[in-house]
């Protein structure tokens, strides 16, 4: 079966780019080219919030992904959540993201609410849902960013 995991990290640094990649690094994922994806889980697939990645292969190598990402100008919070359901008997299920300058709460109500739409949509039996959400306070003069993201499978060559 294969494995989708799930990783968060949020980190604050000088610039806004510096920011995002701290906190790919706090993520275990700095060392990718990261290739973002809609929402679709695919069939037979087990999904594992495991909050840091493994070495998922050499660096520089693609990895796709899920990407929920929020960074903000302090002062302010930066908040990101990531929600899941997979569709019973092991049949595909979706990942929806949402992300801004709100608080923990507010973020993952609107993860759930995007959730509870996307399933609307389609005629899948669901899983109860799952949510991961980061959320860092930041600091006047410096960037922050919160992610989560769904990485999918191991690294890839690139070229």
């Amino acid at each position: 079966m294969r494995t989708i995991r799930v990783v968060w990290g949020s980190a604050s640094a000088p610039t806004a780019m510096a920011s995002y990649d701290a906190a790919l690094a706090e993520a275990g994922v700095e060392n990718y080219n990261l290739v973002s994806v809609s929402s679709v889980i695919p069939a037979e697939t087990t999904v594992e919030a495991v909050g840091t990645a493994p070495d998922l292969g050499p660096a520089g190598e693609r990895l796709t992904v899920v990407e929920a990402r929020a960074t903000t100008a302090g002062p302010g919070r930066a908040s990101a959540a990531l929600a899941w359901a997979q569709s019973v008997d092991d049949g595909p299920g979706l990942f929806y993201e949402a992300a801004g300058e709100a608080d923990r709460e507010g973020v993952e109500r609107r993860v759930r609410e995007g959730l509870a739409a996307g399933q609307g949509l389609r005629d899948w039996e669901f899983t109860d849902p799952r949510v991961a959400v980061e959320s860092r306070q930041a600091e006047a003069g410096a960037y922050t960013t919160a992610l989560v993201l769904a990485v999918y499978g191991e690294s890839e060559p690139i070229i």
